[in-house]
């Protein structure tokens, strides 16, 4: 299989066109993937160029420990609460683009994630997991909704709401009884994952792929947002991240 290999936005993101199917890393492994501002950008700048290849498979993975340990904390006591509610909207953006897509979207995780990291596998229409994977949703500890509606819809909301109430880490085999991971498997068989995941893919004209994907998409993707939007604009943003970072 012929590939090219893009790197973008210095290397936080790496970008591998192969035939049909687009392969985007997260490439930040000694902070394990956090979702620096630069990330986010890179990752919305990477849907949009497999869009623009036509690409029929998107593919999400993380380099080196884990998938992605979710909202990046680092500096935010230099950023203003207006700077950290655009990133958390660049995010649901960054979120929305993926649940969206005209292609199918895969997600291979692995290792501990973390808040907007996991929001990003759940994303996906398919969501692979090592037997090793880890998850946590500690978004509500300090007072921010993402993620949370299509959470709910995946896992549904009496499983959602003990999850999301306790904010408890879960593992990969219970995620797979929620139906939050669609398939356990670790990185000796991601290649096989997406061979099976390009050939479901392209089981469909593109055109009737696209049709399908915009009948099956979320209807709530603006009360979604709105709902972002208002828990991070809540007054003292810093504080209550301050307090669950100092927790």
């Amino acid at each position: 299989m012929n590939a090219s290999i893009q790197d973008t936005a210095a290397d936080l993101v790496q970008v591998e066109h192969q035939d049909h199917a687009t392969l985007v890393t997260l490439n930040r492994p000694q902070k394990m993937n956090a979702l620096s501002a630069s990330l986010v950008d890179a990752l919305i700048a990477a849907v949009d160029d497999a869009h623009a290849h036509g690409s029929d498979l998107i593919v999400m993975r993380g380099a080196g420990r884990n998938f992605s340990a979710g909202f990046d904390f680092g500096g935010y006591e230099e950023q203003s609460e207006g700077d950290l509610l655009l990133r958390f909207v660049r995010i649901e953006q960054l979120l929305q683009k993926v649940a969206t897509s005209p292609a199918v979207t895969l997600a291979l995780a692995h290792g501990k994630n973390f808040g907007a990291g996991v929001d990003l596998f759940g994303a996906c229409a398919l969501r692979v997991a090592a037997p090793d994977a880890t998850f946590r949703m500690p978004g509500l500890k300090f007072g921010l909704v993402l993620g949370t509606r299509r959470y709910a819809e995946i896992v549904g909301k009496q499983v959602a709401r003990d999850v999301l109430t306790q904010t408890r880490t879960f593992g990969a085999e219970e995620a797979q009884l929620q139906g939050f991971v669609t398939e356990l498997a670790g990185p000796a068989d991601h290649d096989a994952c997406i061979a099976r995941a390009l050939e479901a893919a392209r089981a469909l004209a593109a055109p009737v792929r696209a049709q399908l994907h915009q009948t099956l998409a979320p209807t709530t993707l603006d009360a979604d947002l709105a709902s972002l939007v208002r828990s991070a604009a809540e007054p003292g943003l810093k504080q209550r991240i301050r307090a669950y970072l100092g927790a």
